[in-house]
C-alpha cells in the first residue's frame, strides 16, 4: 500500500465522523426552530406534509341556497376569530392587571391611562366580549333555523350549546375584574339570583363568592375562572366541535 493510499484510508473515518457531526448539528438546529420542528426530522417520521395536504385539499362545502352563501355561513368562523382576539388581548392585559381588591381598579386605570395603547387593548377586550356573545348566539340561531343540528350532528350541536354557556360564563366572570361600583353591584345581584335555586342555592352562592359577601375571595375565584378554568374547558370543547365538523362536514340547509 502506497503512502497516499494509507493517508486516504486514515482520512476517510475522520471525514465520515465530521459528516455525522454536521448532520447531527443540522438536525438539532431544525428541532430547535419552529419550521424545523414541524417539517424537519419529525416530518420524516410523522408525515406532516401529507396530513396537511390532505386537509387543505378537502373541498369547501357547497350550499344550495343564496341565504347560505352570505355572511350567515361565516358566523362560526367569525366567532372563532373573536375568540382569538379575546385570547390575545386578555394575555396582554394580564401583564398589568393585579387581581386584588386594593389594586384591581387602580391597575385597570393604569392600563387605560398610562400603558401605551392600553386603552385600545382594554376596549377591544371589553367590546369583543359583547360582540362574541352576540356572534355565538347568532351562529346557534342560524344552525337551529337551518336544521343543521339534526343527526348525525347532535354532538356538534351539544358542544356548541356548551360553548355558548361558556361564553356567557366568560362574560359574567370577567365583569367583576375591573372592581368598580358597577361590576361589584352587578356581581352581587347576579350571585344573589343563584340563591333562588331550591335546596342548593345558598350553597352555590357561598361557593361562587367564597363567603357571604363579594370580596377578595370572590375576585380571586372569578379571576381563576376567567383566565384558567374556563379557557381550559373551552379549548376542550372547541377541539371536539372542530373535530366533529371536520369528520361530518357542514350540513346542507333545509
Amino acid at each position: 500500500m502506497t503512502g497516499s493510499q494509507k493517508n486516504d484510508t486514515e482520512r476517510q473515518p475522520q471525514t465520515d465522523l465530521e459528516e455525522t457531526k454536521k448532520r447531527a448539528y443540522i438536525d438539532i438546529l431544525n428541532l430547535m426552530s419552529l419550521i424545523g420542528f414541524l417539517y424537519g426530522a419529525l416530518d420524516d417520521r410523522l408525515d406532516f406534509d401529507e396530513a396537511l395536504a390532505q386537509q387543505l385539499k378537502k373541498p369547501a362545502p357547497h350550499y344550495r341556497t343564496k341565504l347560505e352563501t352570505n355572511l350567515l355561513a361565516c358566523l362560526g368562523g367569525m366567532s372563532f376569530v373573536l375568540i382569538l382576539v379575546q385570547i390575545l388581548t386578555g394575555v396582554l392585559l394580564l401583564f398589568y392587571y393585579r387581581p386584588t381588591v386594593s389594586e384591581a381598579y387602580q391597575s385597570v386605570m393604569e392600563i387605560t391611562g398610562q400603558v401605551p395603547f392600553g386603552w385600545l387593548i382594554r376596549g377591544m377586550h371589553a367590546w369583543g366580549a359583547s360582540l362574541l356573545i352576540v356572534m355565538v348566539f347568532l351562529h346557534m340561531l342560524r344552525v337551529f333555523l337551518t336544521g343543521a343540528y339534526k343527526p348525525p350532528r347532535e354532538l356538534t350541536w351539544v358542544s356548541g350549546v356548551v360553548l355558548l354557556a361558556l361564553t356567557l360564563g366568560f362574560g359574567f366572570s370577567g365583569y367583576l375584574l375591573p372592581w368598580n361600583q358597577l361590576s361589584y353591584w352587578a356581581t352581587t345581584v347576579g350571585t344573589e339570583g343563584v340563591s333562588a335555586i331550591p335546596l342548593v342555592g345558598e350553597t352555590l352562592k357561598y361557593l361562587i363568592r367564597g363567603g357571604h359577601d363579594v370580596g377578595q375571595l370572590a375576585l380571586t375565584r372569578f379571576f381563576a375562572m376567567h383566565v384558567v378554568i374556563l379557557p381550559g374547558i373551552t379549548m376542550l370543547f372547541l377541539t371536539v366541535h372542530f373535530l366533529m365538523i371536520r369528520r361530518l362536514g357542514i350540513a346542507d340547509p333545509l
